[in-house]
């Protein structure tokens, strides 16, 4: 019986063998390749992600210096904008400043002018008064002047004295 069993144990062993070897080929035949290309393709996924990641990380990197690069960019423009609206401010402020003084002077000299004006027809119109006064004196003088015929025949001569012929 131990013989028996020995011969079984023996085939049994055998018989094991065979199947473990058979079931490793069938499966290195059937199984093995989509097992691996199954691993293989996960291993691609794999790779494929960590590198669309790090494309992903170094785009966001871009990404970010660009919006810094913009930021600074729009920041110097809005310091340039302001400083050109300051200039403009201070120009209109300083070409307001110069119209007003010039309207001013030209306001100074009209009123010089209409001042001087008046003056003038003040003073004409005082000598036209003084004129005729003068004449309305020399007339009532020269009446009574003329109011004798022997004072106008003297004054007629002293008249033509004074004058000269030339």
């Amino acid at each position: 019986m131990e013989q028996l069993l020995n011969e079984f144990s023996f085939g049994l062993f055998f018989w094991q063998i065979a199947i473990f070897i058979l079931l490793v080929y069938l499966l290195k035949k059937l199984a093995w390749k989509p097992i691996l290309n199954a691993v293989n393709e996960r291993e691609e996924g794999i790779k494929n992600a960590l590198d669309e990641a790090e494309n992903a990380r170094k785009e966001m990197q871009n990404l970010t210096a660009d919006n810094e690069r913009i930021l600074k960019e729009a920041r110097a423009e809005r310091d340039t904008l302001l400083k050109e609206a300051r200039e403009i401010k201070e120009t209109i402020i300083s070409e307001a400043k110069g119209a007003a003084q010039a309207q001013a002077t030209k306001v100074i000299e009209q009123a010089q002018a209409t001042i001087q004006a008046e003056k003038q027809a003040a003073i004409t119109d005082l000598k036209n008064q003084v004129a005729e006064l003068s004449i309305n004196i020399a007339e009532k003088v020269v009446r009574g002047e003329l109011s004798d015929k022997n004072k106008q025949t003297k004054l007629v001569e002293d008249l033509l004295k004074e004058v000269t012929i030339s």
